[in-house]
This record gives C-alpha cells, structure tokens and sequence, in this order.
C-alpha cells in the first residue's frame, strides 16, 4: 500500500469516526469500494455505529472480498483453462505481451466462466493496463479504445444484435493492433446463435469447455471463501447451504456474501437459524 492510499484509508476512517452516528452499512460499503486497490486487503474501521438504540460503538476487522482472481480460482476438472490463462497473462506485476490468438470458454452456469474473466481482467489492470469489458447487461456499449490492452466478451450467447455489431468491431479492432480476445459463453461456438462472422472468430482460437464442480468441490470452494473472509462455517452449515439453495458456484458465493453481510450487521454467528433469520427478512 502506497503512503497515500495509506492516508486515504485513515482519512475515511477518521470521517466515519467523527461524522456522527451513521449506518454500519453505510462504513461497510465505503471499505468494501477500495477493495479493488492493490494491496488494500484489510482495513481497521474503528466508528460510531448506530444499529439500535444502547448499542455500543464497535470496532470491526472487516475482512474485504477482493474480487475474483486466478489465483483464487478452484479450478478442479478445469486445470487446463486455468494454466492457459496463466500463461496468457503472464507476470501479474510487469507489462507482458499477450499473444492475440483468441480464447473461448463455454460451459453451464456457475462453472466459473465469468470468475476466470474478472480474473483475467484484474491481472491485466495489475500490469498497469486498460480492459474492454463487454457483458449482456451493457445496453449502450462504448466504442473500442486504442489505449485497451485487451477485450473481454462476457455471456456472448445474450448478446442483442447492437451487442453483437460491437463485439465484432471490438474484436476485428484488437486483432489489428495485435491486442487479445478473451470470451466467454454458455454454448460451443458452433451451436451459438450469432452472427455467422463473430461466431466463427470466437471459434478459431483456443477453445476450452468448463465442467461444474463436484458437491466436495464447491464444499472446499465455499470453506475457503469463508476462511478468507474471517467467516466460521460449520459442516452442518455448508450442508444446508449445498442442499437446500440452488448448486450453481455463483449462486452459492452470492449467498456467502449475503451471510456475512448479515452476520455483521446482526452481530451473530453463521449458523442455520441466522441463514432463517435472513430470507424472513429479506
């Protein structure tokens, strides 16, 4: 952490301390939005926190989710596409050149295809550069920028045809400045309803299907997204959560983020009742 991200964290600190009673949301929120600067694991946020009436100020370790990466990718029967990106990405911490072939992955929902593309982006932002990122939820999407060192293509089978004429100009565009293509979808290319000259150069590059993981798998992948995040779960826990919610990696993650939120907020324990408590209050 640098000297001024340094007084940066301290003066948000000292601004939650001193503004007055405020929601611990609220403190949550601001510490959880530097999560993405490098090095900013950890902030001690120390504030007036006002959830009821009596309650007493609290000082928190908030562990903060640092968004996805490779490195904390469980890849499982996925090795091959994870190494392939690895070595596509080169050294986290100095500018690498990146070969232009392009790289697709496909497969269902929850096999990690959009974790492994936010972790591509956030190693290529390490190395100092700038990322187009192109998913079914951007409406308006911008035109290509020179200054992009790559183009990410997100959920590519919902493109609408405007999304679609930009993925194709995004793609042409980087593949003449020798710039890389990493895309994600949840068919083959061969079987993705798209225009016939943007599917066949998703295609043509490295092709990697992605399998779901196993019910021990995503176990382990769970307990270790707790552990990072400070969170105890129990076996009885994680069974309740494996069985009762849907099994798909990223509904299970969205629902740990949920707990902790609410854990915190609660100042209880992660148990089955506190999991009750939450959706009847949802």
């Amino acid at each position: 952490m640098t000297d001024k991200e340094d007084e940066g964290g301290k003066q948000e600190a000292s601004a939650a301390g001193t503004a007055g009673p405020i929601e611990f949301g609220t403190i949550l929120r601001a510490v959880r939005a530097r999560s993405h600067e490098p090095h900013f694991r950890v902030l001690r946020a120390t504030a007036a926190a006002r959830f009821a009436p009596g309650m007493k100020q609290l000082a928190l370790d908030i562990g903060l989710s640092t968004g996805p990466t490779l490195a904390g990718f469980f890849a499982g029967p996925n090795e091959a596409a994870l190494r392939h990106l690895r070595v596509w990405v080169g050294d986290a911490h100095a500018p690498t050149l990146h070969s232009p072939v392009p790289t697709y992955l496909w497969g269902e929902s929850g096999s990690g295809k959009t974790h492994l593309l936010e972790g591509v982006r956030s190693a290529l932002r390490e190395q100092g550069a700038m990322v187009g990122w192109l998913h079914a939820g951007l409406l308006e999407p911008p035109e290509f920028d020179e200054r992009w060192g790559a183009v990410v293509l997100d959920d590519v089978h919902l493109y609408t045809a405007v999304q679609q004429h930009t993925a194709f100009n995004w793609f042409v565009n980087a593949q003449t400045l020798q710039r890389g293509v990493v895309a994600a979808g949840a068919l083959p290319p061969a079987d993705l309803a798209l225009r016939e000259d943007l599917r066949t150069r998703l295609g043509w590059g490295h092709v990697f299907h992605l399998q779901l993981l196993s019910e021990a798998e995503r176990r382990a992948v769970l307990r270790k997204a707790a552990d990072a995040r400070g969170v105890l779960l129990g076996d009885d826990v994680l069974d309740y959560m494996l069985h009762r919610f849907s099994r798909d990696l990223g509904s299970l993650m969205e629902l740990l983020d949920q707990l902790d939120g609410y854990a915190l907020q609660t100042q209880r324990a992660v148990t089955i009742p506190l999991i009750r408590s939450m959706l009847e209050n949802q």
